[in-house]
Parts: C-alpha cells; sequence; structure tokens
C-alpha cells in the first residue's frame, strides 16, 4: 500500500544477516498448539480490520489466544521484521511482509514454509490461483501466502484534463504516443506543472511506480528476473525505458523529488497509484482510471501492471506453529477477505476476487476496474539478492532515463550482466 521503505533501511537489515542461513522448515510438531502473536500494518483501515479478525477468533479459541499488535515503529517495517528475526522474537505471524525481502528473511534463516503443514500447499494455490507461483522460492517452497494487492494504474484528473482541452471523459492514453501527445497538451495547456510525478529519487523500490508496470504490460507480464536471469535488457525494456525519458526530456515529469501528494495537490496531472488511492482521493480529486500504456495500445483485458502486494508469513521464533497455521487461515479465508475488502478497499489476492464478492462490486463500482487489472498483475521475482538486484537496475534507470547521463541501451545491458550475476548467488 504506503510506500515506507528506505533504501537505507534495508541497508541496515542486509547488515544483519547471518551468514548463509538457508530457510527456516516447519516444526516437527506443526501441530503444537496455544498463544500466539501477530503484527499488522499500522495504517488506520488494516489496524481495523485486524482487531475485528483477532476478535473473531479469540471469541471461538480461548485457548489459543491471539494477542495482535502494529509492527513497530521503525525506519522501515522491513527493518524491524530483520531485526526481530535475528533477535529470535519475530511474532508468529506478520501480515505486512514484502515479497521482495522474502529471500533475505529466508537467508537469515527467519521464515516457516508453508508447505511442512497438512494441505499447506494446495491452500496457498487454490486460494490464490496461478499467481500463487510468482511467490514460490527457489527451493520450491511457500515462505509466503500471497494476501493481497493493489495492483496500480493511471489516475488521472479531468478538471486538468478539461483545463487543457482535453476530453476528461475519453483520454488519449492507451499508447507511448497517445500518452506523449497528451501529456504535452497538459503541460501546455497548464492543466498542470507536469503530466506526471513518479518519484525521481533512488531508493530501489521507486521502480516499481514507474518502470516496472510499463513494462509488465508491454511484455505481457514478464518479470524484471526470469530463470535467473535478467528480462529487462530486451526490446520491450528498451522501448518503455525510452518512453521515459522522453517523458523527463521534455519536462513532462519532474526530476525534483516532491514532498508531498503530487496529484491531490495538482502538481501534476497523473498518477500511478493502486485501488488504496480511491479513498484518499475522495473529494479532492475528480478523478479517472485507465490502465498503464504500452507501445501499441493494447486492449484494457490484456494489461499487465505490478501487484504492489504485501503478503502473510511465518516466522520461526514460532512455537506453536499449528494455531499460526489455522489463525493464518481463518484470517485469510473467504469471509475474512470479504471483511478486509469492504474496511480497506485492497483486493485480497484471490482467484477471480471479482466474481468472490459479486455484492461489494455492484455497490462500489469504482472498485470493480482494479478487480478486473487484480487477475493480471506481475510480482518481484523471487530471487537471491533481490533487493541489491533491484537496487542495481534503479542506479542504471536514474542515470540513464531520468538524469539522461547515459543512453538507455549500453545502461540497461550493463545492468542486465550485473543482475544475472546477483540472481546466480545463493
Amino acid at each position: 500500500m504506503r510506500r515506507t521503505i528506505t533504501a537505507a533501511a534495508l541497508a541496515v537489515t542486509l547488515a544483519t544477516v547471518a551468514a548463509c542461513g538457508g530457510g527456516g522448515e516447519a516444526s516437527p510438531d506443526a501441530q503444537a498448539n496455544g498463544p500466539i502473536t501477530i503484527w499488522y500494518s499500522n495504517n488506520a483501515e488494516e489496524v481495523a480490520w485486524g482487531k475485528q479478525m483477532v476478535a473473531a477468533w479469540n471469541a471461538a479459541h480461548a485457548d489459543q489466544k491471539v494477542t495482535a499488535q502494529e509492527i513497530p515503529t521503525g525506519k522501515s517495517s522491513e527493518e524491524v521484521i530483520g531485526a526481530a528475526i535475528t533477535a529470535g522474537n519475530a511474532p508468529c505471524l506478520i501480515f505486512n511482509t514484502s515479497p521482495a525481502s522474502v529471500s533475505q528473511f529466508q537467508k537469515q534463516g527467519g521464515l516457516v514454509p508453508l508447505d511442512g503443514f497438512d494441505g499447506g500447499t494446495s491452500y496457498v494455490e487454490e486460494r490464490s490461483g496461478d499467481v500463487a507461483g510468482q511467490y514460490k522460492s527457489t527451493d520450491g517452497k511457500y515462505y509466503q501466502l500471497p494476501w493481497k494487492s493493489n495492483p496500480v494504474m493511471i489516475f488521472y484528473n479531468k478538471k486538468a484534463f478539461a483545463k487543457a482541452g482535453l476530453d476528461p471523459e475519453k483520454p488519449a492514453l492507451a499508447t507511448y504516443d497517445e500518452f506523449l501527445a497528451t501529456s504535452r497538451k497538459v503541460v501546455a495547456g497548464k492543466g498542470a506543472q507536469y503530466a506526471i510525478l513518479p518519484a525521481p529519487s533512488n531508493e530501489f523500490f521507486q521502480s516499481w511506480f514507474d518502470f516496472y508496470p510499463l513494462y509488465a504490460a508491454e511484455t505481457g507480464g514478464k518479470q524484471l528476473v526470469e530463470d535467473g536471469k535478467a528480462t529487462f535488457a530486451s526490446d520491450e525494456g528498451k522501448r518503455v525505458a525510452q518512453f521515459w525519458r522522453t517523458m523527463y526530456a521534455e519536462k513532462l515529469a519532474g526530476q525534483e523529488k516532491y514532498t508531498g501528494d503530487a496529484f491531490a495537490d495538482g502538481k501534476a496531472a497523473m498518477a500511478i497509484v493502486g485501488p488504496w488511492a480511491i479513498s484518499v482521493y475522495k473529494g479532492k480529486v475528480d478523478w479517472g482510471v485507465v490502465p498503464v500504456p504500452t507501445s501499441a495500445g493494447k486492449p484494457a483485458n490484456e494489461v499487465h501492471t505490478f501487484s504492489d502486494a504485501k503478503n502473510v508469513a511465518m516466522y520461526s521464533a514460532c512455537k506453536n506453529r499449528g494455531t499460526a497455521w489455522e489463525v493464518l487461515k481463518f484470517a485469510t479465508s473467504q469471509e475474512q477477505d470479504g471483511k478486509f475488502l469492504e474496511t480497506t478497499g485492497q483486493m485480497p489476492l484471490r482467484k477471480d476476487v471479482g466474481a468472490a464478492y459479486p455484492d461489494y462490486f455492484a455497490k462500489n463500482t469504482d472498485y470493480k476496474t482494479f478487480a478486473d487489472q487484480a487477475a493480471r498483475t506481475v510480482e518481484v521475482p523471487n530471487v537471491p539478492n533481490s533487493i541489491t538486484i533491484w537496487q542495481t537496475f534503479r542506479d542504471a534507470y536514474s542515470k540513464s532515463v531520468i538524469f539522461r547521463r547515459e543512453d538507455p541501451g549500453p545502461a540497461l545491458d550493463g545492468a542486465a550482466q550485473k543482475i544475472d550475476e546477483l540472481a546466480s548467488q545463493s
């Protein structure tokens, strides 16, 4: 959902890693029952959902009480979790586990493979469908349950478009050429200073909200790394990079980071965001939404995008793993997923989420577009050195695309060579 990670924070986490520890394994007694602790995110909607979920469980399981709290404050949740693994006092379940950090937590020996529980693999795969495979680790096991996603799309400000003389109900944004032409009109017509303003800063995760959604769309759903090899130094990847380079070169996107919300403040006419933004911008921006663009303009029902997911993982400090497994299943049941959807507006990573909750989407039509998009999402690759891989990519992207100090072709080629080496390491 909202991005609180910092590259510096992840560096602290990486520094705490024990030497090559391998993934955690399920307890020999995966049936052990008793009290457990869990952590969930600190945004208000998820806290509200978490409290009712825990209350419902505790009402029916007096001898297996769940104690829940928000993730402790730190520079990032990833830093806090990494430190808890090192200290051996992580909770049983964390409902805010970043997929990009799973390989690192696994290397620390901090995670329990869910496959070790009776029906564990089938539960993960039956709940999430084909998308589950993106969350499997390189050893073939699931150290995370795909939980919720915020498939990102293009929000646009209808008033800004109208001010620039554009049709706010039929925006021309499907192809790169259309997107560029519309962006030029927005800026020239003073609809906003910038057409769009993704963060130009160099944190590893920023590429998830500029390059990666468009790359997922352009390739029909490829990840940055597949089968241990970088994929992005392809013709598709270079087309995406050139598109963004043009946006920056023509000052349709900005090279300086804006400290507020550029879309809500009218600084930018568009934003790349997920369904969480619907409630955030309600009453502040008269918005419309379209899929991210592709070079040729694919139909909306064929466009992939970045998932922006957070997942649930079980941590190896947990003693009563039988209870933890049952709580995990309870919290991700169809009933609780429905309550999560109603409370937060985020999409449960559940197979065909639109059909699972027809009444909700009939009443909340703004969210239906995101439910449709949720069927076509791409996750960060679950590979060794994930954070370092993304930072390596971001360094090359920033230098060549945002600041244009190098040609994107050679920059991506060089980054791909480095990333191939990183992905091959254990």
